[in-house]
């Protein structure tokens, strides 16, 4: 099989007008903070538990697509023995891989980071395969203040980005590219769709540059909302108006799929801004998610760490991502949380 049929395959197991992607690639130092909210430590054992679980819940791969994994979880096995990946895979939900190495201060810019881990990304991706990843997924963050990002920091981010997407495709590997404008702060939705706008656009100049095959990349994009700081909470309608102007102005229509992370929203905020972005007519690209947090969140605290919990738990992840299907399609409503 060529790398671009092999890459075309796995854009049509991903990618259709129902389904998402559960984001379970969450760092040691992310995961003890989620485990640690529930009072459970973070040992190996306890998360291979967890993921074992949440990848185990019935019929998931009728809502999820796609999971990322964490590298750790790659070579972990379920309950029963089998390796996580091929729980993924017998679910028809294509197992990924998070491949960057998290963030650092970039340097000569204060305040503003840059993600690092391409060195050794070739080899890596070749190891990962074998383990059963299909697609990666990288991160990037921006930060709003009234004087940043700069020029600076997007170009520098953009390129990283780029050069991440172009070695992924080179190895058959297709890439989720995530430039994440966080919502810390007390800007505006005006701000944030401002500097959104910014950096995709020079993102989507830089994967251009580096030759990437936009028809085999998904992105994993922030919607335009405001600040957590800020006063005023806006309309999912509004989310969505200005998430679409944002987008139509800067993702080209040959990328076949944008799935939104949850950047901090609620679970219940981040389905309603979804079901409203989907109910604004029709787009270029299949408009979905990639939550991690606002997946899992009601499945963390009802598990619990106890093993008793186990059917709560995989019930609690399973609503969640049918509410996020309906969202797909527009047909959420907030009363269906009760039901």
């Amino acid at each position: 099989m060529s790398i671009q049929t092999e890459l075309q395959q796995t854009i049509e197991d991903m990618i259709d007008s129902t389904r998402g992607i559960l984001a379970a690639d969450e760092s040691s130092p992310t995961i003890a903070k989620r485990f640690k909210s529930i009072n459970v430590e973070s040992t190996e054992e306890n998360r291979r538990a967890y993921r074992s679980l949440i990848l185990s819940t019935p019929d998931l791969g009728k809502y999820i697509c796609g999971v990322i994994l964490f590298e750790e979880t790659l070579a972990q096995k379920s309950d029963d023995g089998v390796p996580l990946p091929e729980v993924c895979i017998q679910q028809g939900i294509v197992p990924g891989i998070k491949v960057d190495k998290g963030k650092i201060p970039l340097a000569n810019a204060s305040g503003e980071e840059i993600t690092q881990g391409l060195d050794g990304l070739a080899q890596r991706l070749e190891q990962y395969k074998t383990q059963g990843a299909r697609f990666a997924k990288w991160r990037n963050v921006y930060h709003i203040s009234d004087r940043t990002p700069t020029h600076q920091a997007v170009i520098a981010n953009s390129e990283v980005l780029a050069r991440y997407a172009a070695i992924c495709q080179s190895k058959g590997v297709v890439p989720i590219v995530e430039p994440e404008v966080l919502i810390d702060g007390d800007h505006t939705i005006e701000r944030c769709s401002e500097v959104s706008q910014f950096v995709f656009h020079e993102l989507y100049h830089a994967l251009q540059r580096h030759h990437v095959v936009l028809e085999h990349t998904i992105l994993k994009p922030n919607m335009m909302v405001a600040g957590k700081n800020f006063a005023h909470k806006e309309s999912p309608e509004r989310v969505a108006e200005e998430t679409i102007k944002i987008l139509r102005r800067t993702v080209p229509a040959a990328v076949p799929s944008i799935n939104f992370l949850s950047g901090g929203q609620t679970p219940e905020e981040a389905t309603a801004n979804l079901n409203a972005i989907n109910q604004a007519g029709s787009q270029p690209w299949e408009l979905s998610f990639s939550y991690g947090r606002a997946l899992q969140q009601p499945a963390l605290k009802a598990w619990q760490g106890k093993a008793e919990n186990s059917d709560k738990t995989q019930a609690a992840l399973f609503q969640r991502a049918r509410l996020n299907s309906l969202a797909r399609t527009g047909k959420y409503t907030s009363d269906m949380e009760n039901n």
